[in-house]
């Protein structure tokens, strides 16, 4: 695994004098064009990240939980692991640190760490992905990219939860 990225790095370089490429005008282009989409992306991060501030400062989150909690104790998914499953979509560090927050009240090897364990394995923050991703490509309409992978963050969350369950 130590050898990974130096034997990539000698094989772009061997591939761009292959190909008669000037390598370091390239690299410094695509620097320069990585520059130009963090400006882009950098209005859309700063509004998730506020909109997510708000939630928890305002207690909202926690009037959600309370609110969407019962259909999900039908499932077998613990109210512990609920705010981590709203919240992943949103923040990967906020999520971390309610995994950490998990791990220190419930231990890794209890039910509710298994179940964080495995939903932070099996989903992904779907709305940062997609502002890098569509201000990136300049896409406007999204269509059902964005409900169909929080569809997906939830049914990985509850799978995620029976199978600890069972094993």
């Amino acid at each position: 695994m130590n050898y990974i990225v130096p034997v990539l790095l000698i094989a772009v370089l061997v591939y761009g004098l292959i190909k008669k490429v000037n390598v370091y005008d390239s690299f410094v282009l695509g620097a320069k064009q990585s520059f130009d989409l963090s400006l882009s992306v950098f209005p859309y991060l700063a509004a998730m990240f506020i909109m997510v501030n708000c939630l928890h400062e305002s207690g909202l989150d926690t009037h959600i939980i309370r609110f969407i909690y019962p259909p999900f104790q039908l499932v077998g998914v613990p109210c512990e692991v609920v705010q981590l499953m709203l919240l992943r979509p949103f923040s990967g560090s906020g999520s971390l640190a309610l995994l950490t927050d998990v791990y220190s009240q419930y231990g890794v090897d209890s039910y509710v760490g298994r179940c964080a364990s495995v939903i932070m394995g099996s989903s992904e923050t779907v709305f940062y992905v997609a502002s890098v991703y569509f201000a990136g490509t300049k896409v406007k309409r999204t269509g059902m990219a964005i409900p169909i992978a929080l569809f997906c963050n939830l049914l990985g969350g509850v799978a995620a939860c029976l199978l600890c369950r069972i094993m």
